[in-house]
Parts: C-alpha cells; structure tokens; sequence
C-alpha cells in the first residue's frame, strides 16, 4: 500500500508518503540556497513521493523567524525553482505550503533559544486577529483591522502565483499550529466583535476568503491542501467536530486534502504524545468524505502500512524521521532503487 500510486486532479504521486514541511532556519532574505536544494533533494531521492517546502512567508512580517523562506517577491521564484525542477528528475512531485506567522512570527530560532525579537533588535511588529500575545512576557500582536486582512488575502493569492512560476505542483494554505490563519480560527486568540470574530462562520472566514482567492490563481489541475489544527487540547479551543465541519467547507471551495496536525495555539496544552496520536484525527475528516494526510510520530513502515490499509489516511506525513533517514522510503519493501546507489541496495 506504501508503494501504491494517488492521483489527485492531473498529478500522480509515486508513492503514499509526503515529506511534512519542517523549517530549517537557513535562510537570508527569504532566499532558498544550496542547502534546501541539497536537503529537499536528498529525499526526493532517497524515494519520498511528494515533498512538501517547509513554511514559506507571504510577506516578512509573516516569517516565524528571520531566517524563513519567503515567497513574498519574485526574486525568490529562481532559487525555488532549482529546487523543483531538481525533485521533478528524480519522479518525485515539489510542494510548498505558505503561511503567515502572525503573532508568533518575530521569534529567534530553536537553536538559538526561541525567544521573541522585539522591534529595534532583530524582530518587527507582529499582527493578530486580537492583541493577545501567544506566551506570557512577549509583546502583544496588533489586532488587524479590516484592511489588514484584506492585504494578507492579497498576500496569499500572490504567494499562490509565485509558487506555480516556481514549478510547484501541489500547494499547502498553513492554517494550523498557532500562526495566523489558525488564530483566527480559534476562539482563544481570537476576541473580536466584527465579521471575522465570534460564531464559527465569522472565525472561519479568513480561511474560506484566502482559500477562495488561492484557488481563483491556482489551476484547478493541480492540488490544493490545507493543514489544520484539528484540536488545541484545551477545554473552549478549537475541536474536532469544528475541524471535521470545516473540512467539508473547504471541500466545497476546491481543497483536495486535509493535513491533520494538532497544537500549537495553546502554550502549556498537554498533548497525549504517542506514536500515531493524530492519525484518529486524519480518520475522522476522512470519513466526511475529503482525503487527508496522517502526521505525527510516524516512524515505521508497519505504522504506515496499517494506517494506509484501514482507510485511515490516503497519505502519511514524515518529519522528524526523514530528518534521521532521508533514504527512508528506498529502505521499504518493494521501493525502487536509483541506478546510482544500486550497488548498495540490500539483497
């Protein structure tokens, strides 16, 4: 099942693993450089099916650190497309997923302790739907008004553009994880009284408008996908039922696939961190009738295998044990080997 192909619109994955967007901080300017290339490549070799760009920004000001990829210019566009056209020769398919930090954009990076960077010494302001900061002691985002967030519609639908003059073949709106989008969507961090705050359909209307705007650039042959955090695993937050209601929303706005993370939102959330601990959640969207991706503290091929073959997920998400294997995929049973490393494969 690992090895089964999917084709979603006019793109045909090789296989039913996805190398799940994780930053790597090497960026200056927004400029992907030779180690992206040499990082994403390696695993386009190594066999994963589709390999997904870590958070790309929209705009500086939406970067999680100074040293994220952007897509806000298009100077960007040829650095990325070394990238893709590099992942295209090796048969496998080039995704990016773009975001907007909000308000916890300005933030060093892990290596560096992760700690917000103020206006004036390395950071910038951040914006919000409210002006809730996301930890205690950090500076709180300024609320966007009105225009504000038709500005970052605007952003995104150009990011959309810029990506497929970049080569991408599959496109990922980041609405999870605390960063913008999904700060909209929670009804912890987001207080407002306007159209974009309260009921439901006002918290997910920033989503649906940006979803709209992104697919009016992006050719309907090609894949669109959102991530979402299907839970805060805190009591008032965003639920599951909220993700599975909203899944068929996106549905009807062309979204072909939900990635189910969780988290992100809630600093001290206490989440049941197990292997596979959000594959229900892939199941459960699924069943609404959208395909979806399983992510999470997947390591083994036994892991994937089940997951793919009790209808859980049409695709699984690798992280961090890509990051330790990028030869996870060749590895496999039955996984084709290049013609290059032949030599070494196991008999």
């Amino acid at each position: 099942m690992l090895h089964t192909p999917l084709r979603i619109k006019s793109v045909t994955l090789p296989n039913r693993i996805v190398m799940s967007p994780m930053c790597q901080y090497s960026s200056t300017d927004g400029y992907a450089n030779e180690w992206h290339l040499v990082h994403y490549g390696t695993r386009a070799v190594g066999g994963t099916g589709l390999i997904i760009l870590e958070a790309t920004a929209v705009t500086p000001e939406g970067r999680i650190t100074p040293y994220d990829l952007g897509i806000w210019s298009d100077n960007h566009i040829a650095e990325l497309k070394k990238i893709t056209s590099f992942i295209d020769a090796q048969g496998a398919v080039a995704g990016i997923q773009i975001a907007h930090a909000g308000r916890k954009a300005s933030h060093d990076s892990p290596a560096n302790g992760g700690r917000q960077l103020l206006p004036g010494k390395g950071g910038w302001v951040t914006v919000a739907p409210s002006a809730i900061p996301f930890d205690q002691g950090e500076l709180a985002p300024v609320e966007l008004d009105l225009a504000g967030i038709k500005t970052v519609i605007a952003l995104f639908k150009e990011a959309a553009v810029r990506s497929l003059q970049a080569g991408f073949k599959v496109l990922e709106i980041h609405a999870a994880h605390g960063y913008l989008i999904q700060e909209f969507l929670s009804p912890l961090s987001n207080k407002r009284t306007d159209e974009y705050g309260g009921s439901f359909d006002n918290r997910t209307r920033l989503l649906l408008e940006v979803t709209e705007a992104v697919r009016s650039v992006w050719p309907v042959e090609f894949p669109l996908f959102v991530r979402l955090t299907a839970t805060e695993w805190t009591d008032g937050g965003w639920m599951p039922e909220d993700t599975i209601r909203l899944s068929i929303l996106l549905r009807e706005k062309g979204v072909d696939l939900i990635d189910c993370s969780s988290g992100g939102n809630v600093p001290n959330a206490r989440i049941p961190l197990e292997p596979g601990y959000q594959v229900k959640f892939s199941e459960s969207v699924k069943a609404s009738g959208i395909m979806t991706s399983a992510v999470g503290l997947i390591t083994q091929e036994s892991q994937i295998e089940e997951i793919l073959e009790a209808g859980k997920a049409d695709l699984v998400m690798l992280g961090r044990e890509l990051l330790r294997n990028p030869y996870f995929v060749m590895n496999t049973k039955n996984a084709t080997t290049p013609l290059q490393y032949i030599r070494g494969k196991r008999v």
